[in-house]
């Protein structure tokens, strides 16, 4: 297989939520036939769902590779794995969150994966970085980002860190 970008966002709020976020960013560059090539900075955001829950950090990395869709859905999950992920309620409070934002412009509808990721144009939290690193990105149906993350009340409570990653 050709190399592919793909999109990915990463969020945590458990046990020392930024650098899970920081150390996870590292490690994509070891998943196999894939390197890291873009990253945002770190932001902090309100959680989507349950308010009893610490806020998020968040961030979005690029990566370039070789897996296929699914193929990188299984690492990025073994990835959550060796932070301790456990999903014990949905929207949740969790150690490590990755998902699989946009692969390339391919749009899937499989069983375990949905690209672009269904819920990413209604979140800022994934908009909001992602511009920050790809300001002209559009998702495959040929939609603006810019112009969806401009709908966005709550794109502006989001808070760079400032001690955050930095990106690549």
């Amino acid at each position: 297989m050709s190399m592919q970008r793909a999109w990915i966002g990463l969020g945590s709020n458990l046990e020392d939520p930024e650098a899970q976020v920081a150390r996870a960013l590292e490690a994509l560059d070891r998943l196999p036939l894939t390197r890291r090539i873009a990253a945002s900075k770190l932001y902090a955001s309100r959680p989507v769902g349950p308010q009893d829950q610490p806020d998020f950090i968040n961030a979005v990395a690029c990566v370039e590779t070789r897996l296929s869709p699914l193929a990188l859905l299984d690492q990025l999950q073994a990835l959550e794995q060796r932070h301790r992920r456990i999903r014990s309620r949905r929207w949740g409070p969790r150690t490590l969150d990755l998902d699989l934002l946009l692969f390339d412009d391919s749009t899937l509808c499989l069983p375990r994966l949905t690209v672009p990721h269904p819920e990413m144009a209604r979140r800022a939290f994934v908009l909001v970085p992602l511009l920050a690193v790809e300001p002209r990105m559009r998702l495959p149906d040929g939609r603006r980002l810019a112009d969806l993350e401009a709908a966005h009340a709550d794109a502006a409570t989001l808070r760079v860190l400032p001690s955050g990653f930095n990106g690549r």
